[in-house]
């Protein structure tokens, strides 16, 4: 049964047709993702379904007594409120219900006359079966339980203290506890750290009973949760079945049928027009039916190349030192967040560096930029270490300027290695074009602003990228230009990314804010990671840093390099007897193999994201899946072996 239904919408903006002809249908608990480029209309249509935005064509039919609620990205709170008075107002029967049985209790307690005291008992017990029927007493407990969950820790904070971040977990604890439905989500994963996410991503897919429109750049959420994928292009939505893997394939399938039906009417028109060429004598009604057939075709327009990002980084040259930290120490507020961290980079290396809000990930990287004075140790910026830096908050843009002044400054021509470009066709890699490079920042969406970022930071020469939360706002098809940059990158990364997707295909390590100042090293890619990580809880044994390159890449948890027990707590899960010589030579080489198992994966995994394999027979697709798999199990084989190996080296050695 639909919850929501629209046919043929229209909405113009600023004079340009947003939504042209946009039908579609939710139906109640349907889980629907929403995917499209920067400025296509995502938000606009969010907020119109929702009723919060006027139409200027086409009609949307809602179930009748049915609720939609949307997720704002800007939200705001009447100030002076508490977290939890702001939660537990969008219950409003609960809440109402709630009230009244405070003040008949109260009054109950308070009156004398036998009358009376029946006449509140009675309507007590009324009020009383009623708040059971919208949750009962649980509904409080589950909405603190909400906000919590979503990394707000105390529930009596005033909104007015909130952050942009804060704000908008709070307003997506409303949104879930008051369980419409229709939920529009509009970009609910920003500001969100990674456990955060898989518990909002768990908690939609499973116990969300209500319809979700999913507004979103998370790939992975969006694979996880959603059924159905809605794509809005051109002013008009396409629907396709499944989340997002199943999407892009159906969307590669469309294109080459598309693609194949404009071959075909360019034969036909070929055949046609040879035929009108040799000037028939008789038009007879068949004749002229193939001539009308010709003009028809002749109108016809060939399918729209999709314009995507182009992004290209030059590595400048690495020396032999690029980034040492020793020992280092930081604080911010008064709190440890980092202890002792020791790390090497090497050229190449790709880090992705992840933890709770506030853990130190972006500390870390105000440290090595030198704006933030660490406590103790010491960073070592090798001589020719030229540092790239993307700002989460895009904080280095100035709404006045316009898109070319802040991306390029006064600069007539850009350098990327061997290649010149002038300053627009330099843009319009980031998908200005030459009348959008005159738009003033101010005028910009959070995609529009990330991309000239993106434009600015790219102009530079460097070999060490810092990013921190590249992704948030980028459209799905601009995440992927960015994702094929940085894996062609030359240079040194270290990337703050809540993105499961962008970390798991570009990485090469993970550096693990895991609290209390304690940061670990994990070689590998995202899931790599945490299978790790749930290996280690699964068996209560503890870990120590891995060492994969020669040096110690992080601190333990004390400065001394030493557990409660005075050993390392890898030593003291780990007695065993020493490597033969063959184990010992099996060690030294297996990195080796793993990065080349690692490299065979990248290699499939790019085959089968390439729309041009989808025009064809389905066997290759077949094969290429069944060596991904086998490739990605002997990714695993390999690690899992490493692991082995070094346990018991260490192990050993501190017998």
């Amino acid at each position: 049964m639909p919850v929501l239904d629209a046919a043929q919408l229209s909405k113009i903006i600023a004079g340009r047709k947003l939504l042209e002809d946009v039908t579609l249908t939710i139906r109640r608990g349907e889980k629907v993702g929403f995917v499209g480029h920067n400025g296509s209309g995502k938000s606009t249509l969010g907020r119109v379904l929702a009723g919060l935005d006027d139409i200027d064509g086409g009609r949307i039919s809602r179930r009748r007594e049915s609720t939609v609620a949307y997720l704002a990205q800007e939200p705001s709170f009447e100030p002076g409120r508490t977290v939890r008075e702001v939660v537990l107002e969008s219950l409003v029967e609960w809440s109402g219900t709630r009230r009244r049985y405070d003040s008949l209790t109260e009054a109950l307690g308070v009156t004398t006359d036998e009358d009376e005291q029946s006449r509140l008992a009675t309507e007590l017990a009324s009020v009383g079966d009623e708040l059971e029927r919208h949750g009962g007493w649980d509904r409080e407990h589950e909405a603190e339980a909400t906000v919590g969950n979503l990394g707000i820790t105390d529930a009596s904070r005033l909104v007015d203290t909130l952050s942009g971040g804060e704000a908008r977990r709070v307003a997506l604890a409303q949104l879930l506890v008051a369980q419409p439905d229709l939920a529009i989500l509009d970009e609910p994963t920003n500001h969100l750290d990674l456990s955060t996410i898989e518990w909002l991503e768990e908690h939609l897919r499973d116990r969300f009973e209500g319809a979700v429109l999913l507004i979103s750049h998370d790939r992975g959420v969006l694979d996880a949760v959603t059924t159905r994928t809605l794509e809005i292009h051109e002013g008009r939505v396409d629907s396709y079945d499944g989340g997002y893997g199943r999407y892009l394939i159906g969307k590669a399938d469309r294109m080459a049928h598309e693609e194949r039906t404009w071959r075909n009417t360019q034969n036909f028109l070929r055949k046609e027009v040879e035929w009108l060429r040799r000037a028939p004598k008789a038009r007879s009604t068949k004749q002229k039916a193939r001539i009308s057939r010709a003009e028809t075709a002749l109108d016809q327009t060939a399918p729209i190349a999709e314009r995507q990002a182009d992004f290209r980084l030059q590595s400048e040259r690495q020396g032999k030192t690029i980034l040492d930290l020793t020992g280092v120490c930081a604080e911010r507020d008064g709190k440890r967040l980092i202890q002792g961290l020791d790390l090497a980079l090497r050229p190449g290396d790709r880090i992705g560096i992840v933890g709770p809000n506030g853990s130190g990930k972006t500390t870390l990287l105000l440290a090595i930029l030198d704006q933030l004075e660490i406590t103790s140790g010491s960073i070592i910026r090798g001589s020719n270490t030229k540092i790239g830096y993307l700002d989460q908050a895009r904080g280095e843009l100035n709404p006045k300027d316009t898109v070319r002044e802040a991306a390029v400054g006064d600069a007539t021509e850009i350098a990327i290695g061997e290649e010149r470009l002038s300053v627009g066709s330099y843009l319009e890699r980031f998908l200005f074009d030459r009348k959008q490079q005159r738009v003033q920042v101010a005028e910009l969406s959070g995609g529009e602003r990330a991309r000239v970022c993106l434009a600015r930071l790219l102009a530079q020469k460097c070999n060490l990228l810092l990013l921190d939360e590249p992704t948030n706002d980028l459209d799905v098809m601009t995440l992927s230009a960015l994702e094929s940059m940085l894996v062609d990158f030359g240079g040194s990364i270290l990337l703050v990314s809540h993105d499961r997707w962008l970390l798991d295909r570009v990485t090469t390590g993970i550096l693990a804010f895991e609290g209390e100042g304690r940061v670990e090293y994990y070689a590998g890619g995202f899931e790599a990671y945490r299978e790790r990580v749930a290996r280690g809880r699964a068996s209560g044994a503890a870990r120590a840093p891995e060492d994969v390159s020669g040096k110690k890449l992080n601190a333990p948890s004390s400065p001394t390099g030493a557990n409660s027990s005075g050993k390392s707590a890898l030593s003291s899960a780990s007695k065993t007897k020493k490597l033969s010589h063959t184990e010992k030579r099996e060690l030294e080489g297996v990195m080796d193999l793993i990065e080349a198992a690692e490299l065979e994966v990248t290699s499939l995994q790019e085959k089968l994201a390439d729309p041009a394999l989808y025009q064809g027979a389905g066997d290759e697709v077949t094969t290429l899946r069944g060596e991904l798999e086998a490739a990605e199990a002997e990714a695993l084989r390999l690690t899992e072996r490493w692991e082995e190996l070094e346990a018991r080296k260490a192990g050993a050695a501190g017998q």
